[in-house]
This record gives C-alpha cells, structure tokens and sequence, in this order.
C-alpha cells in the first residue's frame, strides 16, 4: 500500500480538532494523537494485528479502562497499551468513548512520549 494513502481511521480524531494542544503524528505507518504534549492514541489502518484504535496507558490502568470498556484488550504485540480491532462490533463506540476520555484529560490514557534518539539511533518502524 503506497505511503500516500489516507488512514482510514483518521476520522476519530476529529473529535481533537478544535483543542488547541492536539497534535498528529505519523507512528508504525499509523497516526498518533498527542494531546497535551502526552501520546493517547494510535489509530492504525494496516494489516492484523495493526487495524485498529491503540490505548497508549500504563499497565496499571488497564484494568480500570477494560472493566469500563471490555473490547479494550492489551495489543498482542505491543502488551503495555490496549486496543480494539476494526471488526469488533464495538469499535465506534470504544473510539468516541476514548476521544471524550482524551478530551476530559481522563488519567488513564496518555503517555509521556519517549524523546527520540540521537541521528545515529534507530527511528521507529518503517512506514511500509
């Protein structure tokens, strides 16, 4: 899939549009939102197990955001945040659910962002 491709997902951020700290970033090949300066959310529109809405929190919230929402799951490879895939049938719902917790400044969601390494490290996954 060419790079110039939309996201499909990028539709639940609209709800961050009009706030003024709401920043977008590409991440793995999918969009983060930042808001507040912390990474809240990963929406991912690639192949299984990327196609789907991430949760960036700590491990500690996680009970308490499953117990509100079950779909939420910890990703099967990136275990420290949750996620619900596309084809759960609750996918809309958990994602206004996570943009109003977002919105509110909710503290189980939000992550600080981990600074970048210098030129000579790594940079993140590849867009492909």
């Amino acid at each position: 899939m060419p790079s110039s491709v939309r996201n499909s997902l990028l539709w639940i951020f609209d709800a961050f549009e009009r706030e003024p700290t709401y920043v977008s970033k590409r991440m793995f090949g999918s969009d983060a939102a930042y808001i507040d300066g912390l990474l809240c959310l990963v929406a991912a529109d690639r192949a299984k197990p990327w196609n789907g809405l991430l949760v960036c929190t700590s491990q500690e919230r996680h009970r308490a955001l499953i117990d509100e929402m079950p779909a939420l799951q910890p990703h099967p490879v990136l275990r420290k945040w949750l996620y619900v895939p596309q084809d759960d049938p609750a996918f809309e719902t958990v994602a206004q659910q996570m943009t109003a917790l977002v919105l509110a400044r909710d503290p189980r969601v939000g992550v600080e962002p981990k600074p970048r390494r210098g030129s000579r490290g790594k940079s993140a996954l590849p867009d492909t």
